[in-house]
């Protein structure tokens, strides 16, 4: 996936279409595993070492079939990947009508075409250049996006939240019940993660190399939820970044936007995200 893996990028991206601007609101049971440790042997398919049933639980989002969710950051969304239909499809909200603007964007990929509809609320919406707020998905020249991380998708990459760089990235783990664990990560070596974008990681100096995490495995071992708990840095305030996946395959294909509700892009969606 080349879409910073719903990292903060897309909505400051926004905010730069000229006249915009927004104001944002405001128990262990084992002893830790470090990372690097052997593996110990695997009890009902789950490996018993902590470190090594986090580093297993990722292997099942390569097959490109689930569903997932974002929550806690400057943008909270949810999504689907349909790998045997090469489609996927992904809604992003951002920002609080309340305080100026909001938006709400949605994405849908098949194969190599690419729709987005972008909606803005607030009182700074009416500044929205028409085209860009009118309820009609836009579909997208890909020689004008080639390149530009936030409308491609790459199916070789499906995993939105870069888990997999995530679970690398631990370096002290224990489990906490069944199918539930709790440690730290070096953030600084997340390197292919966007939840914990090169800013913030700069931002945290550093607290960056024992970032606090939990997560949950279902019954088989595969993730369903990795939750980081951000410390505050500079003028940042805390975060607690939750990542969830379900729907291991069983979800459906996606379904390309209705042609009465298309126009081709315009000029202002690509110089929104150029």
């Amino acid at each position: 996936m080349k879409i910073r893996r719903w990292s903060v990028g897309v909505l400051a991206a926004s905010l730069l279409v000229p006249g915009l601007t927004a104001c944002k609101s405001d128990t262990a049971t084992e002893e830790p595993t470090a990372a690097g440790s052997s593996s110990s042997a695997p009890a009902g398919g789950i490996p018993s070492d902590a470190k090594e049933a986090l580093l297993a639980s990722t292997k099942e989002l390569s097959k490109g079939d689930f569903s997932f969710t974002m929550a806690g950051g400057e943008l909270n969304g949810a999504g689907k990947v349909h790998m045997p239909t090469k489609s996927a499809e992904m809604t992003m909200t951002g920002g609080d009508a309340s305080d100026d603007l909001a938006m709400e964007m949605h994405l849908v990929f098949i194969d190599t075409d690419t729709w987005v509809k972008i909606q803005f609320s607030g009182a700074m919406a009416t500044a929205a250049p028409g085209n860009l707020n009118s309820g009609k998905y836009q579909h997208l020249d890909r020689s004008r996006i080639k390149g530009v991380k936030d409308l491609e998708f790459d199916f070789a990459d499906v995993d939105p939240a870069g888990s997999e760089a995530l679970t690398k990235a631990i370096t002290e783990v224990r489990k906490t019940g069944e199918g539930m664990y709790a440690g730290t990560l070096d953030a600084t070596k997340a390197t292919g993660s966007d939840v914990l974008d090169a800013e913030t990681v700069k931002a945290l100096a550093g607290q960056a190399s024992a970032v606090p995490f939990t997560a949950k495995l279902d019954a088989q071992g595969r993730l369903t939820e990795f939750g980081i708990e951000v410390p505050a840095a500079g003028t940042a305030k805390a975060q607690n970044l939750l990542i969830t996946y379900s729907d291991y395959g069983a979800t459906t294909p996606v379904q390309q936007p209705p042609a009465d509700q298309v126009v081709e892009a315009s000029d202002d969606v690509y110089k929104m995200f150029g």
